[in-house]
Parts: structure tokens; sequence; C-alpha cells
């Protein structure tokens, strides 16, 4: 009987463990295989202050929760964007901006310029006061959920989840119609940049890239590209503007209301 029950505790045991793996397997939310290339871990990713007042304590808060990762930390540097209309693009760091872009339906957008076909050149992010000067988003959770969504963008990283009616999963790389609890990074975040920066380059990022890629304006919807992702609402898409040899703009766009 003792072998017996020894038995089946260990098919048991074994069961749950095969049960737990297709999920470990799709719990991945890389955004493709995109990546700063860096020679050494943790590295160093700037990201440039083209925001206002208002915005300043919450691009402090995601900077602080980002720099929690073991694989890399972010410091503020002053902005070097020009207007913050444009958010012009700086080789080898992140600019964040903030401006009244309109009523063109987003809240957020998250920009990657690639070479070599992974890595990440530079980066921008945008957050739209048209929007946030409205009551619905005026609030420090929806500020701090867009703030700190689009800069992990920026990283290489996707969503854990696009279903705005599941439930929240206590990260901002959640999508959700109640952004209280989705504020900030959760442990999985952290785990998969472990995943992504597991590998060191031979170099860090250089700057081999198209002219008209890196002094286009790349601002206006048009100049995105063509349509490659879309989660199930249409409220998160990504776009894709192809320069050839490897060179390309990824557009992630945190829309107001479903496309």
């Amino acid at each position: 009987m003792h072998r017996r029950f020894l038995g089946l505790w260990a098919a048991m045991a074994a069961l749950a463990v095969f049960a737990a793996m297709p999920f470990a397997a799709n719990a991945s939310h890389a955004w493709g295989s995109y990546h700063w290339a860096r020679t050494a871990n943790p590295f160093t990713l700037k990201l440039g202050d083209n925001v206002s007042g208002t915005w300043d304590p919450y691009l402090a808060t995601t900077s602080t929760d980002w720099s929690a990762s073991t694989v890399l930390d972010t410091t503020i540097v002053a902005g070097g964007a020009g207007s913050p209309k444009r958010c012009s693009a700086t080789l080898g760091r992140v600019e964040v901006c903030n401006s009244t872009y309109g009523n063109n339906g987003w809240l957020g957008v998250a920009q990657i310029w690639i070479t070599g076909g992974t890595h990440i050149a530079q980066g921008t992010v945008k957050v739209n006061d048209t929007y946030f000067n409205t009551s619905k988003y005026n609030t420090p959770a929806w500020r701090n959920l867009v703030m700190c969504q689009e800069v992990g963008h920026t990283f290489g990283l996707g969503h854990q989840d696009e279903n705005f009616s599941n439930a929240n999963l206590g990260t901002c790389m959640d999508y959700t119609s109640d952004p209280s609890s989705n504020q900030h990074p959760n442990a999985h975040d952290y785990e998969q940049l472990e995943t992504i920066y597991a590998h060191l380059d031979s170099t860090t990022t250089v700057s081999s890239m198209p002219a008209s890629m890196k002094n286009g304006d790349f601002s206006a919807a048009n100049s995105w590209g063509k349509l490659v992702a879309s989660s199930a609402n249409g409220q998160s898409q990504v776009f894709e503007r192809d320069f050839g040899g490897g060179a390309r703009l990824l557009t992630h766009v945190f829309w107001v209301n479903p496309h």
C-alpha cells in the first residue's frame, strides 16, 4: 500500500507540472524579439524628460518602478526632443513627451526604431493631454497606467492581457477599463525583462539606419505604416513601417475607443 501511495502521489505531481507548462509557455508578453543592444546587465536607459510639471511625478514613478528590474535601470535626463508636439527621437535613449495632440483618438503612443532586425536604436513616448485634461482620464491611476505601459513598450514588452473585461492582473501592462490596481509593473513583467535580456550583445545599439527613417517626422498616423496587430476590440494596435534591410519603425497605440 505504501508503494502504491507513493506511485500515485508521484503521478499526480507530474500531472500538475505538465498542466502548468502550457500556461508558462503562453505567458510571454515580449513585443516581438526587440531589445536594446548592450554588453552587460544591468544596463542604464536614459528617459528624456520633455513633460510638464503635471507629468513629472508620473514619469518619476515609472522610472523608479522599471528600475526595480535586475537587468535594466532607467535614469531621467533633460529632454532632447525639441518640440513636444513632434517629440523627435534621440539615438540611444527614449524621449518622453506630453502635449495636447488633439482629438485623434489615442491616449498614448510608444514608438521604437529598429535596426538590424531586432535592436532598438531609439524610442519615444507621447501622452495626449487632450484626453488627460478631461475628468475621465485626469486621475493619478490613468496617468500612472498609461505612462508606465508606454515606457514599458520601449523596452520590448507587450501586454500581459488585452481583454478589457478580464479581472485586473495588477500590472500596467494589462489593458483595463478600471486602472485602480494596474498602475505599476508586477513580478511577471520583471521576469519577462529577464528573458528578453538574458543574452548579451557584442556591441551597444548603433546608428546604422536609413536617413529617411532617422530624420523623418512620424508623429502623424498616416506615417506609421501598416497595421500589423490589434487587440480583439481594437483598442490596442501596432503599426509597422518597413524601411528595408532590417530597419523598421514600430508604433504602439493606446486608443481611447475601439477601432
